[in-house]
């Protein structure tokens, strides 16, 4: 089923709502960007599949490749926030973000020989970026590549790699010339995950799970022709690759709003001393601040949505939109917890426990979103700087 220019978007909506409900491998767990068990890649990387074949994922892709060579953000949102509604797993790993690198500065040798399988989900790619003194400061990661002949020698650590257990391929970045300034002399690599060398230890959470993982590399040894783009211009590689992963801030209006959905269908079945919570007016309260707080977080999502569509994006928007998802989300999680009592203490497993234990699950995983992707402190100073160009403080 290929996608039809002529369809109006709330068709496209529908069409889109019925493909997940029959094709998708049921519904997330638990909260979160989380990776799945081994027994359900097979599942994941068929749907993962599917997606692509439907014109769901890839659509801007140029045409030798599968797409239709013209990005659709709109239908983009539209497919993200679909997703999240009905809580369907997305695509897993960052074969989306890998292919945005490749189709921009790959060569045709690598399009050819990775584009189909990130299609086809043969490949699951993770992204081999943050390091334990790189995190929210990119730039000073300090894995090293030197070129010995027709290959380069890398070294170093990765950490809070997504799905690292699972890939096949990592994207890469590592310093090729550590006498460069830290934002130059960082160079891409396709990393085959077998490779001699390449150690992944899953880190244990606190929510017990193992959904990130460090990865150390101990002399791994990678082709001359696995790098993307050119020696040296990784940073730009990586900066334009992530600037195409815009599909997520629709996500994050749609999932804040199916929680709060959730969290008032919990409310209604919970009783405090006998009475029901909602009897309590702090409660009410306490719901209805939140509530306002989840459909401002959507309606910025909206607005940044539009500012993309129409070319006009603000330095503000991204981070804006991660800021007030994130801190949303953590209050609703914190409010789904405390609006059961004493049974917020329950964990999964229990016979007791409210909604499977999702709650207490997302309690302890909601602090994470505040962290990833940009710390939120950091972020702050992104749009003083960037957007309200504040002066920096004089140390």
């Amino acid at each position: 089923m290929r996608l039809t220019p002529s369809l109006e978007l709330d068709e496209f909506r529908g069409q889109v709502r019925s493909f997940i409900a029959d094709k998708s491998p049921g519904v997330k767990p638990r909260a979160g960007i989380r990776a799945p068990e081994p027994e359900q890649i097979p599942d994941l990387r068929a749907w993962t599949a599917a997606l692509y074949d439907a014109g769901y994922l890839g659509a801007e892709w140029p045409t030798a490749y599968g797409g239709t060579g013209r990005a659709d953000l709109e239908r983009a949102f539209v497919v993200a926030e679909e997703l999240a509604r009905a809580r369907a797993w997305e695509p897993i790993g960052a074969g989306t973000l890998a292919a945005s690198a490749l189709i921009e500065f790959g060569s045709e040798e690598q399009k050819a020989r990775f584009l189909p399988r990130i299609r086809s989900a043969q490949d699951i790619w993770c992204q081999l970026f943050s390091e334990p003194g790189a995190g929210s400061d990119l730039a000073s990661l300090s894995t090293r590549a030197r070129q010995e002949g027709g290959e380069y020698v890398i070294d170093g650590q990765k950490v809070w790699t997504t799905n690292g257990q699972h890939a096949d391929v990592g994207y890469l970045l590592a310093r090729t010339d550590p006498d460069a300034p830290k934002h130059r002399g960082i160079t891409a690599f396709a990393l085959d995950m077998d490779t001699p060398g390449v150690d992944v230890r899953p880190l244990r959470e606190i929510t017990g799970t193992s959904d990130f993982n460090e990865v150390f590399l101990d002399g791994v040894r990678v082709p001359a022709d696995r790098v993307i783009g050119e020696v040296g211009d990784g940073w730009r590689v990586a900066n334009s690759s992530l600037g195409h992963e815009r599909s997520g801030v629709a996500a994050r209006g749609a999932d804040l709003l199916r929680q709060l959905d959730d969290l008032l269908e919990l409310a209604e079945g919970s009783r405090e001393s006998g009475q029901p919570v909602l009897d309590d007016p702090a409660t009410r309260r306490r719901i209805g601040r939140l509530a306002a707080s989840v459909h401002v977080a959507d309606l910025m999502s909206k607005a940044a949505q539009s500012r993309m569509v129409h070319g006009t994006e603000q330095a503000a928007d991204s981070p804006l939109v991660k800021i007030f998802f994130s801190e949303a989300n953590l209050a609703a999680a914190e409010l789904g917890v405390a609006l059961q009592g004493v049974d917020g203490l329950l964990v999964e497993g229990d016979p007791d426990v409210r909604a499977d234990g999702w709650w207490q699950d997302a309690f302890l995983y909601a602090r994470a979103y505040t962290i990833a992707g940009g710390a939120n402190e950091v972020l702050r100073n992104v749009v003083a700087e960037r957007a309200l160009h504040l002066p920096r403080e004089k140390r």
